[in-house]
């Protein structure tokens, strides 16, 4: 990227030159993020609040140590205890979320969520009868304790290390766990408060998941207590007679509704100061700020891609660069055509911005050879996908046609292009005037009364051992005496030796380069040894010009 970009439209023809990958930057970032909210099934959070007062009914070690805790860590051990397994478990079985089916999210998500879980189930059900027909053959007894263990969970069990199956189905396991995971316990820092949030894809069941398991967590720490009390008392006591009454009270509240305040409190050494409402809106309410954020951001980051990319790229893509980084004038610069790229010009006199190129590049030409006393330009290229070939053509037809005597000459020997552009034979042309068969004027083809053209011939030799040689200046000399423009058309500059060769025995070199291809250390490497051998370099073409930025904003920059 230009190091000297300081103006506006300098800006926004790095924005415009890559328009498609800040287009493309911009679909994906969001599509991905609309794919990714779609995803994304509404979840409701609710929250009970609760006062760990560590005070119990009785004065044992157990409670004496947990009063010396420090508050924070009382709150952390307590926010532990409430998603533990005998909390979660028993909020599991009130509320019997093990009986949930497995499709149950689809009542909430997006159909592209729902498709997506249907092909999850899909597949379950498929691996499931898998692996049911792998073992239908075989009996429990002749299956190792891991083998065992996979095919009840295949039918619904589950075995635990010691061998013994319990009778909670598989199901259970995993609404527990996944209750676990949408269960948060938040300490609330200085204070003896900490929350239980609880979220669900329905806010009712939010609220009576929230409420469920901050009773559940209540009965438990009645139930620690209890134990306590029946082994220093007994059963009889009043103390614990009153307690167990209190655990069944609370365990008949475990549907979720909201109790009246005083009964929501309990006896508990922590107490519920406040209970779940339904939550008014989800988590997931902020569809619209995301889809803006993501609309901003992905312009955003398509223009540092595009800039990213204008800084790593070193080909020329302006008329300043070709001054800037080969210290060379601006002869002129040829748009972009996107058909026919390699055509001729038809009618000169139409009014289209090729014409206009080609007439201004041959006027520009015209002067300087003039002012300079030039008869003879090589037009050179790093190769002929420049489109040296055309540029040369169409500026010796453009000269010819305002009357101007022009040859052009195709020195391009092992591909050459000039004949089929001009829909001339090549049995003979330069290679058989330097090998001495025919004379210059017999290889010559006249296209009209002021254009001629030499194309390249055709030889087995090698082009150096011509180019090299007494007859290749002759026939430049005797070229230069017989018309008023010559120009010899080379598209090798890797070939620096033909190049330089060739650059000796013409009175210029006229560089073209081409937008987006042409990298500037590759030209500046290939044509260092023509300017240490001090050639005389005149200037360069720039070719396939785009120009980015629409006129209408051009104009007004």
């Amino acid at each position: 990227m230009n190091s000297n970009l300081s103006t506006l439209r300098d800006y926004l023809r790095v924005v415009f030159r890559h328009k498609a990958v800040i287009i493309t930057t911009f679909i994906t970032v969001i599509i991905s993020v609309f794919v990714g909210l779609e995803l994304m099934t509404p979840v409701y959070e609710a929250q009970v609040k609760i006062l760990v007062s560590a005070q119990k009914q009785i004065d044992s070690p157990y409670y004496r140590g947990f009063g010396a805790y420090e508050q924070s860590e009382a709150s952390l051990t307590q926010s532990e205890i409430v998603i533990s397994n005998p909390v979660i478990e028993r909020a599991v079985r009130a509320l019997n979320l093990h009986e949930r089916p497995p499709d149950y999210e689809k009542n909430y998500c997006s159909s592209l969520k729902a498709y997506l879980i249907d092909l999850r189930l899909k597949m379950s059900k498929l691996k499931s009868d898998i692996v049911s027909s792998e073992n239908e053959s075989l009996s429990y007894s002749d299956l190792n304790d891991n083998r065992q263990i996979r095919i009840l969970h295949t039918k619904g069990e589950l075995a635990n290390p010691s061998g013994n199956i319990h009778e909670q189905p598989y199901a259970f396991r995993k609404a527990v766990e996944r209750l676990k995971r949408n269960i948060i316990a938040e300490p609330i820092r200085g204070t003896l408060l900490f929350t239980i949030h609880a979220t669900d894809f329905n806010p009712q069941s939010a609220a009576m998941i929230a409420n469920v398991v901050s009773r559940s967590y209540i009965i438990f720490d009645l139930e620690q207590q209890l134990a306590e009390l029946q082994l220093k008392y007994g059963e009889k006591q009043p103390i614990v007679v009153q307690l167990r009454e209190n655990i069944e009270k609370l365990t008949q509240n475990l549907t979720g509704a909201t109790l009246p305040d005083i009964e929501a409190i309990g006896p508990a050494s922590v107490k519920i100061i406040e209970q779940a409402l339904v939550p008014l809106r989800s988590t997931s309410d902020k569809k619209k700020i995301s889809i803006v954020l993501a609309f901003f951001m992905s312009i955003f980051l398509g223009i540092m891609f595009a800039f990213g990319l204008e800084y790593i790229d070193h080909t020329f893509k302006s008329p300043r660069d070709v001054e800037t980084f080969l210290n060379l004038p601006l002869l002129g610069a040829i748009p972009k055509k996107w058909f026919r790229n390699k055509s001729l010009l038809r009618n000169t006199k139409k009014a289209t911005v090729l014409n206009s190129s080609y007439h201004d590049l041959s006027d520009q030409i015209y002067l300087l050879m003039k002012d300079k006393k030039l008869k003879a330009l090589l037009i050179t290229a790093v190769s002929h996908l420049e489109g040296s070939t055309t540029i040369v053509a169409n500026i010796g037809l453009s000269l010819a046609r305002e009357g101007h005597k022009v040859l052009v000459i195709d020195a391009n020997l092992k591909s050459p292009e000039i004949h089929e552009m001009f829909k001339i034979p090549n049995k003979s042309g330069l290679t058989h005037v330097l090998e001495g068969k025919i004379a210059l004027e017999e290889a010559i083809k006249e296209i009209d009364c002021n254009l001629s053209v030499l194309t390249a011939g055709n030889t087995t030799l090698n082009p150096t051992l011509l180019f090299d040689s007494t007859r290749m200046a002759n026939t430049i000399k005797e070229a230069k005496g017989k018309y008023g423009f010559v120009f010899v058309d080379y598209a090798n500059l890797r070939n620096s030796h033909d190049a330089d060769i060739l650059s000796s025995s013409l009175d210029g070199t006229v560089l073209v380069v081409n937008e987006s291809k042409t990298k500037h250390p590759v030209i500046k490497a290939l044509i260092a040894p023509l300017v240490q051998k001090k050639a005389n370099i005149i200037g360069a073409i720039l070719n396939n010009r785009t120009f980015v930025i629409p006129r209408i904003l051009y104009k007004r920059l």
